[in-house]
């Protein structure tokens, strides 16, 4: 049988990537430190992924294990050397951990096969598979770096499902129906169910991080302003659910104007995906999406990014601006990220976290803009 191995056992990795290599044929060696889920794959061999609809659906996932990787290496080296597809949903944070132990695999598997092997990184970061084969560069030796032509490849993908927290203990995991996983290259690889190949990945990836990342954001932190418990709450609110249209509308006009994209076709992506957000059987907590806000507030990512491009590019960017007023504002004492913030804020106020987390000059037209939107929430 084929084999896969995914790192990150978590929701994501259980109910969307490994569970279309499971589709596809491919036994999945699942990698993770969670020792209670890596037991339960080796012992129970399946799960369950139900559809978050009214209408009950749920698809059986077998030929699945796990391997924990704090505690058996070798198994974790084993895997690789027998993959196909070596993916990961851990965290963008994360992959410079894991990426000692892959390049450890990478190497031994180097030196018993030139069968070829290919490593996606399956994250919400612009070039997340860029960054993880730098980290597995800096941990390959001269010989293995001199191997890798031809024989391991790295792409970079875009990834879409929403996928709430679960409660339980169950591997089975709950998701949306819709799904996208785009992934980059002009060489032809297996089949994956599920997966698309294009050759440039940039408006793909871009597109998803700017409407549906943002969007997610922008409910979450004008939720926890609100009050508000879960994402499908806090947008029937009418003006909240205006504030995120308009804000999208925003990264919109910076997406058409830089990629092309046909503007009555991007309205429709944006309107498909506040309804995804509406998706009131997923009871995706405001919490749970709002989460690690120093990462949402860098330079790269959903927030600031689109703001620092349609500033450049002439555009408006007021809406985004209260979306990262709000950021700064989200107040939850259980989120390490949160809790820094506002001790951040309340030694140097607001335009100092923005120059030291979003690389923003504290001059600059958009903290400006973000202050007096802060002020004004």
């Amino acid at each position: 049988m084929k084999q896969a191995v995914h790192f990150g056992a978590g929701n994501i990795g259980r109910g969307f990537i490994g569970a279309l290599f499971s589709e596809s044929g491919y036994h999945v060696t699942f990698v993770d430190v969670a020792e209670e889920v890596i037991n339960k794959l080796n012992a129970e061999k399946k799960y369950h992924v139900n559809m978050a609809q009214a209408q009950a659906e749920s698809i059986t996932i077998e030929n699945v294990s796990g391997v924990n990787n704090m505690k058996d290496e070798a198994g974790v080296l084993e895997a690789i050397r027998h993959a196909t597809y070596l993916t990961t949903a851990i965290g963008p944070n994360i992959l410079p951990r894991i990426a000692p132990i892959i390049a450890k695999g990478i190497a031994a598997r180097l030196k018993e096969t030139d069968e070829k092997l290919y490593v996606i990184a399956c994250e919400n970061q612009i070039g997340a598979t860029d960054i993880l084969k730098g980290h597995i560069l800096d941990n390959l030796d001269d010989e293995s770096k001199a191997e890798l032509e031809g024989t391991v490849f790295f792409f970079n993908s875009a990834v879409d499902r929403i996928v709430p927290i679960q409660e339980g203990h169950s591997l089975d995991v709950l998701v949306e129906p819709y799904y996208e996983w785009v992934v980059e290259t002009t060489e032809n690889i297996p089949p994956v169910t599920g997966m698309t190949i294009v050759d440039n990945l940039a408006p793909f990836i871009e597109r998803k991080l700017f409407t549906v990342n943002t969007g997610h954001a922008v409910i979450a932190y004008l939720g926890s302003l609100a009050g508000k418990s879960t994402i499908d709450q806090t947008l029937a609110d009418p003006e909240i659910e205006e504030q995120v249209r308009e804000t999208l509308k925003e990264t919109g006009a910076y997406l058409v104007k830089e990629y092309g994209l046909d503007e009555q076709e991007h309205l429709a992506y944006i309107n498909k995906n506040i309804e995804r957000f509406k998706n009131a059987f997923l009871n995706d907590g405001v919490t749970r999406v709002g989460r690690a806000p120093l990462r949402k507030l860098g330079p790269d990512d959903r927030l600031i990014r689109p703001a620092t491009q349609a500033q450049k590019a002439g555009l408006p960017y007021t809406h985004l601006a209260k979306a990262i007023a709000a950021a700064l504002a989200f107040n939850n004492p259980e989120d390490e990220d949160a809790v820094k913030i506002q001790e951040m804020i309340k030694a140097g106020g607001p335009a100092s976290v923005l120059k030291e987390i979003s690389g923003l000059a504290e001059d600059s037209e958009i903290t400006q803009e973000v202050i007096r939107q802060y002020e004004a929430l």
